[in-house]
């Protein structure tokens, strides 16, 4: 049928509006490539909420891209589009899991030098103590002394934002050495106590054992 202009408006046009100005897209057809940045953000969060159980129930090797996003509900491409490799995943998994252990080195570093090494004790057993944070802690521990790139990428989040941190406060031509042996005693009693289960260790009071390890902690910090 012929318009009133005596034109027929061509098929798969928009019709004009009364206004003589182009009508409003459906919002559902408004958006056909990159997804809002809000979802896009949800997304992002889903995988990285995908990852951590992932690498939690099956650790580093038996872990994959491709179940990340499955358990995601997105496509594989989606997951190396917004965290790479494999090796960059779980170094971002474990970045969220850890961020406990980075807000404990403020208070590690808040205090007087002269009690920092009781103030770290508190701060590593209190994560290890606390079900919330042990679960992820033992998954990453897991992982890292099974695989190699896991290893690596602890050891990349370990050393550049909580040793060096720490060793940066110390003062010293060896701060960085000092750093990493009180982390050693620290990480070596976690091991025995909440992963291989030790005994009498694993049953100890964990006062009792940071009032043991808090002078060595601190001896290795500060040789005092």
């Amino acid at each position: 049928m012929t318009s009133a202009t005596g034109s027929t408006p061509a098929p798969g046009s928009t019709p004009a509006t009364g206004s003589g100005q182009a009508a409003t897209p459906d919002p559902a057809t408004r958006r056909r490539g990159r997804p809002p940045r809000a979802e896009s953000g949800d997304k992002r969060d889903r995988i990285l909420a995908a990852a951590r159980t992932e690498f939690s129930e099956r650790g580093y090797e038996k872990t994959s891209v491709r179940g990340i996003a499955k358990a995601a509900g997105v496509d594989s491409a989606l997951v190396h589009h917004y965290f790479g490799t494999k090796e960059q995943m779980f170094e971002a998994a474990i970045e969220v899991a850890f961020a406990p252990a980075l807000k404990g080195r403020d208070a590690v570093l808040a205090g007087p030098l002269a009690d920092a090494g009781e103030r770290m004790t508190r701060m590593i057993f209190g994560l290890w103590e606390n079900p919330a944070t042990r679960a992820p802690l033992l998954a990453i521990v897991r992982s890292a002394v099974n695989n190699d790139p896991a290893a690596a990428a602890l050891r990349r989040l370990v050393s550049a934002q909580l040793l060096r941190r720490i060793a940066g406060e110390l003062g010293t031509e060896d701060a960085e050495l000092r750093a990493e042996l009180a982390a050693a005693q620290l990480v070596g009693t976690a091991m025995l106590r909440y992963v291989i289960k030790v005994e009498p260790l694993a049953s100890a009071d964990v006062e009792q054992v940071i009032a043991r390890l808090a002078p060595v902690v601190q001896t290795h910090l500060t040789g005092a």
